[in-house]
């Protein structure tokens, strides 16, 4: 690959400024809008909460520098740091900032729950029942049932604390005039062109030596639309990063086997590991087609094709063949022992079961998909023919399918789930019957009395080894079933320049930059 002279961007200065692009775009710089993963990267430099979770999915302190929980898990109570400001502005008057305290908090969720404000994170606060900043460094919240996944809830950008004055002075517009606390302020927007965050020099975290956070000075952000040209401009030496691992340059940079080329070994990182977000097929239950009712078949497709050949193939082995159950590798609860294996001639003893209860029927199944997945589908269509499965693969545009399998239209589809929080219960709301679809996650129609009822005692166990032990045989039920097939478990895989340091990784593909240095690159 050529690549131009480019000794002008590897001065002094551009080692303090982190770049990447977003392919995606920006739709909003308000917390309360950060649904999308482009949105939450760029508010995550902006804002803080309460509290924040680490690399390893561990609730850590932000502005809350402790918590308690009352015995009844009902009751808990932050005590807030007093030395957090928000990013200058002279609309706070004379000091152009002022320390935030447990009212900005309270208004900040009651922003949340406004209707006229219309966030799509208002659902976090479902289990709320009220509540209260108590002085200006205490505040209270009140839920209405216990819920042990409520602190990594707070950690979600939705949760961050907003400024009333600035927020009421800009309303709709505060989308493009972010003001918060966090370790990045906001600098220039030209929407679809760039954007570009400042180092807060008042920030409040420090680094384990107790030197001040950020280290970088700026942060710059383009919206290439093309992933190929955003890895050309990586390869070049103009991003510092690319996330994740897209089918225009997986063959450029890494070898079947998902190691580096010996090309880009001396310039480029690579890191990666288990992502939240199982990818997987799912049979919609109340379906009236013989082959969807059948438990032999839809454990036949389980069976039926290789999940390790398939991430070799398709993914230069990036990625985790789902053997397990739904719960991906990474998080408590996960089980490696209770899914389906490659076992093709117990799918074809399965098929021919079927066969005898169906006057010599061949089964025969409809896979709906998106443009993207396409591959994952003919592959799969290919090997479950081999075991007498007749497979047709339909796609339809992403907007469709999301529409059609929400209103049980599709018998079978590819569908992907990842983690609004960090804890499995997330994954198995899924197979809760109060959950169906369109009024919840439960896509498939999935009932059981027995998963059920699992799932209302884990909210109130408190002990956190049972709590896993009741997920697994969740997990472990709803696999016995096969409502669903799981594909694989994701990794986040990223590619830095050699010469960024600090940029970690996590099962949520959260991206930090507060920690993340830059050295001359020559």
């Amino acid at each position: 690959m050529y690549v131009s002279c480019n000794k002008k961007s590897t001065t002094n200065n551009d080692s303090l400024v982190f770049r990447y692009n977003e392919h995606k775009n920006i739709g909003s710089l308000d917390p309360a809008f950060s649904k999308d993963i482009a949105d939450i990267w760029a508010t995550n430099q902006l804002f803080n909460g309460l509290v924040q979770m680490d690399d390893h999915l561990n609730v850590q302190p932000c502005i809350a520098k402790s918590w308690t929980i009352s015995d009844d898990a009902l009751t808990y109570s932050f005590s807030l740091r007093n030395d957090v400001y928000f990013h200058k502005n002279a609309l706070f008057g004379t000091d152009s900032t002022r320390t935030v305290n447990a009212k900005d908090f309270e208004y900040s969720l009651n922003r949340l729950l406004d209707p006229q404000i219309a966030s799509p994170g208002g659902w976090v606060l479902s289990k709320v029942d009220s509540f209260k900043a108590v002085n200006d460094t205490l505040f209270q919240i009140q839920l209405k049932q216990p819920f042990p996944a409520f602190l990594g809830l707070l950690t979600m950008k939705y949760c961050s604390v907003v400024p009333k004055e600035i927020v009421e002075h800009y309303g709709s517009d505060f989308r493009s005039h972010p003001i918060g606390t966090g370790p990045f302020k906001f600098k220039r927007w030209e929407e679809n062109i760039k954007l570009v965050f400042r180092k807060n020099n008042h920030y409040f975290e420090k680094d384990e030596k107790g030197k001040a956070l950020p280290y970088l000075e700026a942060v710059s952000i383009t919206f290439l639309p093309d992933k190929q040209s955003e890895f050309l401009q990586f390869a070049q030496g103009n991003i510092d990063f690319v996330s994740g691992l897209d089918a225009s340059y997986k063959d450029e940079i890494l070898t079947a086997d998902g190691q580096l080329r010996s090309l880009y070994k001396n310039d480029v990182n690579m890191i990666r590991g288990p992502y939240l977000n199982t990818e997987y097929l799912a049979f919609y239950m109340d379906s009236d087609i013989p082959e969807i009712q059948s438990e032999r078949i839809r454990k036949a497709i389980n069976y039926g094709f290789d999940r390790k050949k398939m991430m070799v193939y398709l993914r230069n082995g990036v990625g985790i063949p789902a053997n397990g159950g739904f719960i991906p590798k990474g998080l408590p609860g996960y089980n490696e022992t209770i899914g389906f294996g490659f076992q093709p001639e117990k799918a074809k003893q399965l098929i021919a079961e079927f066969k005898k209860e169906s006057a010599n029927k061949t089964p025969e199944i409809s896979i709906t998909t998106t443009g993207n997945y396409l591959s994952f589908c003919e592959y799969i269509q290919r090997e479950l023919q081999k075991i007498g499965i007749i497979v047709q693969v339909d796609v339809i545009p992403a907007a469709t399918l999301k529409d059609a399998k929400a209103n049980g239209k599709l018998s079978v589809f590819r569908a992907s789930w990842v983690a609004d929080y960090p804890d499995a219960e997330n994954y198995l709301s899924l197979y809760y019957s109060k959950n169906f679809a369109p009024n919840g996650p439960n896509y498939t129609h999935f009932k059981s009395d027995l998963f059920d009822s699992w799932y209302e005692k884990a909210f109130t166990e408190t002990n956190t080894s049972k709590r896993e032990q009741l997920y697994t045989k969740m997990d472990s039920l709803v696999m016995h079933e096969a409502p669903v097939v799981p594909l694989f478990y994701d990794e986040v895989v990223r590619f830095t320049r050699k010469n960024v340091n600090g940029l970690g990784i996590n099962p949520i593909n959260l991206l930090e930059l507060k920690q993340v240095k830059k050295t001359n690159s020559n």
